[in-house]
Order: structure tokens, then C-alpha cells, then sequence
């Protein structure tokens, strides 16, 4: 029998942890009074309206429905909902990448003339979003390096809307300092958006103070490598009503009939009620910009997310051996992995991945760019793609494929020489994957 204190653990939806959440979560998400066990594919653009009351309530944000799945759908909700639950937020919202869930994030809360603080070790992709894509719409991204938090509070001034970082930066894999920066933020009344692709289920943000994260669902959310799909989760944590910084979030919003988003929010009987930031979100740049999930990609999604509690010690587990197996090889410069982390950063792993390390290690290889070369077309094992967090291991040269388009100086800010290699270690036996690495460096 339970004592009275761990039975006030469990809410309505029967559970409290996290790893029910992974199975459970949002499964009865308007599915009706007789829901079907596994969530369904609402494979539709568009739906009727009985009336032409319930049509007008909803696009005046009113009511409880669905008008056009761009905007919604139930098979996404169940995602959203499914994913605030694991993360221990409030609401989440579905898009169609990874890479449009940081867009939307972003874009939600700045204008031209202002600016956000980023840590420079980011993935490649990403770097190009802030660098230059931001940068063209008027909003200036201050890159720091995130070993010496405070660097983020000097980059500060009043047209500061927002601190961005990676949990385990893609490739560099030095720990973010989540708490760190999210008490300067909060000093400030600055929100911090963590992209937590990496560390899914393993590494909780929000318990360390930051007000979203950003997750692309391609990876280990889903861990078959296909689909693409993104999330964004708010923690509920940040008052976005009152938030002086943030007027796009306080001012009425030309972009939906001069609302005022906190006021309408408090409005919804649903589960968009309550996360105004999402709300505005939902309602203007993913109907302006069109990013929205497919609801086949959501379901696929969904089912990756089932297993994520098996998985992610799975596969932190093979790239440990992966990690201890290069760091003794002779044709290996220096091998990164959390857990050969050593002072403070030891430190900050032990906070903030308990004894979960990841499935990432970097390796820099004696030789550079040719022995990378030479190193990736001798694995047999190991694909050589571009994508991570998939079931199988993976091999990327970053110095060439996803970071190839940066400057000498930015590569190795971003902790990228010539000579690296990213591997995301699958679920295949720890010993056929040592036997792999170990016949492609003889070659090298």
C-alpha cells in the first residue's frame, strides 16, 4: 500500500513519473469518451464545423476544437501534451523540424533592433539561424562561450530578449551550465530557451531554472531516423504576461486583431490555455510561417517516445565503452565525452546528467582531415550520415558536412579541427562497435 505521501504524488491522469508519461502521456487528448489505445492518425486538413457559432468562436480563440491542422491537430496535441509532461512543463507545441521549433522559439519574442545572447558551441545548422538568417530580419545574435557563464550577463543590455544554449552542444559536448545562466537571466527577466535534443528524458531543464526547451522529435525522441518533426515546451516558470522585456508578449498584437495574449490565453477551456507564449506562437507564426508536423510524423514520433527510458541508458552505456575504447588508442589525439570531464565542468555533468553521459563522443584524429577521411570510409558498422540520435551508430565529419560553411575561427569555437569526428552511438552490441572503430583506425 502506498503511504499517503507518495500517493499524493499521482493527478487525475492516474501516474507521476516520467516514465509512464512516455506511454501515457496525452493519450485521451480530445480523442472522445471511448478513446482508441494507440493514438490514431487524423490524417485531415480541415474540419467541419456543425455551426457557424462554433467556426466563429474558434478563430476568435474561443471554444474547445479543431479548424484547419496547420494550426492543430489531435494527433499532434497528443504529442505536445505528451512531451510537456515528460519535461514537467505546461504546454508544448509541435512543428515540422527541430530546426523550425528553435525558429518559432526564437522569433516569438524578438523584433528588429534586438538582440539575444547564444552560446558558440551550437550546431551548424544553427549557427547559420543566429548568425545570418537573424541577422538579415534585424535581430543580432552575441555569441559567448558558455565555459564562463557570466559571459552571458557582460553580452547583456535592455534589447536583450532571450539567452539560447545546447544542453550537450552538437559536436562539442561540453555540459551547458543550465543553472548558472538561468539565475543571470532571471536576474535580468530574461528567459532561457535550451535545445535538450540530445539529453531527452535524461536531463531535466526546467528543474534548473530554464523557461523552454527545444527538441527536434528526428532524433531520439523518435530514434528511428523517420521522421522529421520538432517541439517546443514551455515550463510555465516565466510570467511572459508581465514580462517587461518581452512587449511582443504584453502589447496588443496587431497580428491577431490587436489580442492581448496573456488575456486571451486565460480565456481557453483547452490545453492551449495554458502557455501564452505557445498560444501566440500557435497562433501567429505557425499560421504565418506554415511550419507545422505532419500528423504521420507525429504518430511515428509518438512511438519512438514510448521506448525512451529504455533507450537513452542504452545508449549512453555503449558510448561510454565507445569513449574509454578511443581515449587509449594511439592514433587518437583526444577523445570528448561528459564523462572525461574533469573540474567544474565534472562537476556540472554530475548536476545536471546524473549518471547518464549521453550517446555522443567526439574524437580528434592524429592526421586531420585526411585521416578523418580515411577513418569514416574504413567503418563498416557505423553509417556515415549526417543525422544522430537514430538506433543505429552514425559517423559525421562536421569539418566537412555540417559545419563546413563556418570560418576557421568559429569551427574551433564551436570545438571543430580538421581532424574531428562526431559519433552517435546506436544500440548495436558495445563490442561489435569497438571492433569497427578499431579496423577503420588501422587504415588510418
Amino acid at each position: 500500500m502506498l503511504s499517503t505521501d507518495e500517493a499524493a504524488l499521482f493527478d487525475d491522469r492516474g501516474y507521476a513519473r516520467r516514465e509512464s508519461a512516455t506511454i501515457q502521456g496525452g493519450r485521451h487528448v480530445r480523442m472522445g469518451v471511448n478513446p482508441p489505445l494507440i493514438t490514431p492518425i487524423y490524417m485531415t486538413a480541415a474540419y467541419e464545423f456543425p455551426d457557424a457559432d462554433m467556426a466563429a468562436g474558434l478563430f476568435g480563440l474561443e471554444g474547445n476544437g479543431h479548424a484547419y491542422t496547420r494550426l492543430g491537430n489531435p494527433t499532434l496535441n497528443v504529442l505536445e501534451e505528451r512531451m510537456a509532461q515528460i519535461d514537467g512543463g505546461v504546454a508544448g507545441l509541435a512543428t515540422a523540424s527541430g530546426h523550425a521549433a528553435v525558429t518559432l522559439a526564437i522569433l516569438n519574442l524578438v523584433e528588429a533592433g534586438d538582440n539575444i545572447v547564444s552560446s558558440n558551441e551550437l550546431f551548424g545548422g544553427i549557427w547559420s539561424l543566429l548568425g545570418a538568417t537573424l541577422k538579415r530580419l534585424g535581430v543580432e545574435t552575441r555569441f559567448v562561450s558558455p565555459a564562463d557563464p557570466k559571459n552571458f550577463e557582460e553580452a547583456t543590455d535592455d534589447r536583450t530578449r532571450l539567452y539560447f544554449g545546447e544542453t550537450l552542444p552538437n559536436p562539442r559536448l561540453r555540459i551547458f551550465p543550465i543553472g548558472e545562466v538561468a539565475e543571470i537571466g532571471a536576474r535580468h527577466g530574461i528567459p532561457l530557451i535550451m535545445d535538450n535534443t540530445l539529453q531527452p528524458f535524461t536531463c531535466r531543464p526546467f528543474e534548473h531554472g530554464a523557461a523552454v526547451t527545444v527538441y527536434s522529435g528526428t532524433k531520439y525522441l523518435g530514434g528511428h531516423g523517420s521522421a522529421i518533426g520538432g517541439i517546443i515546451v514551455d515550463s510555465g516558470n516565466f510570467d511572459w504576461d508581465n514580462s517587461p522585456r518581452h512587449p511582443q508578449m504584453t502589447r496588443p498584437d496587431p497580428a491577431y486583431g490587436n489580442v492581448v495574449w496573456g488575456e486571451e490565453c486565460r480565456k481557453l477551456p483547452d490545453t492551449r490555455g495554458r502557455s501564452s507564449y505557445l498560444l501566440k506562437a500557435r497562433e501567429t507564426l505557425l499560421r504565418d510561417l506554415g511550419l507545422c508536423l505532419s500528423p504521420f510524423n507525429a504518430f511515428l514520433i509518438l512511438q519512438g517516445i514510448e521506448t525512451l527510458p529504455l533507450r537513452m541508458p542504452a545508449h549512453s552505456a555503449n558510448a561510454l565503452e565507445v569513449a574509454r575504447f578511443l581515449a587509449g588508442h594511439p592514433k587518437v589525439d583526444l577523445v570528448r565525452h561528459p564523462s572525461l570531464a574533469e573540474g567544474t565542468e565534472a562537476d556540472q555533468v554530475k548536476r545536471y546528467l546524473g549518471g547518464e553521459y549521453g550517446p555522443m563522443v567526439m574524437v580528434e584524429l592524429k592526421g586531420g582531415r585526411a585521416a578523418g577521411a580515411r577513418f569514416i570510409e574504413g567503418l563498416r558498422l557505423f553509417s556515415h550520415v549526417t543525422n544522430v540520435g537514430d538506433v543505429r551508430s552514425l559517423a559525421t565529419h562536421p569539418a566537412s558536412t555540417t559545419h563546413a560553411h563556418l570560418p576557421e575561427k568559429d569551427l574551433l569555437g564551436a570545438g571543430i579541427t580538421q581532424g574531428s569526428v562526431r559519433l552517435a552511438v546506436g544500440l548495436e552490441h558495445a563490442d561489435d562497435l569497438i571492433h569497427d572503430l578499431d579496423q577503420a583506425l588501422a587504415a588510418v
